[in-house]
């Protein structure tokens, strides 16, 4: 992980990380840190996915994009 972190970094990229609360490593490599509690392993997926919606939910309003009405989304009817 550090050394995609550094290749993103050499191209001038700004990272986001999201980490385990008490992971002080992360933070020097990181422009911004996200810290979710710790959990077992199978849980931390879904425990990662929460602060996932809230930044795609904040970039989209800043950008100024509907949320409730994405663009491209297609409505599928399955008639049997």
């Amino acid at each position: 992980i550090v050394s995609n972190i550094e290749e993103i970094k050499a191209r001038k990229g700004r990272v986001i990380v999201i980490a385990v609360r008490g992971n002080k490593n992360i933070k020097e490599l990181s422009d911004s840190v996200i810290y979710v509690p710790k959990t077992i392993d199978i849980l931390s997926p879904i425990i990662n996915t929460i602060p996932l919606q809230l930044l795609a939910y904040y970039v989209a309003v800043k950008r100024g994009v509907d949320v409730d009405k994405p663009r491209n989304l297609a409505k599928s009817v399955t008639v049997e």
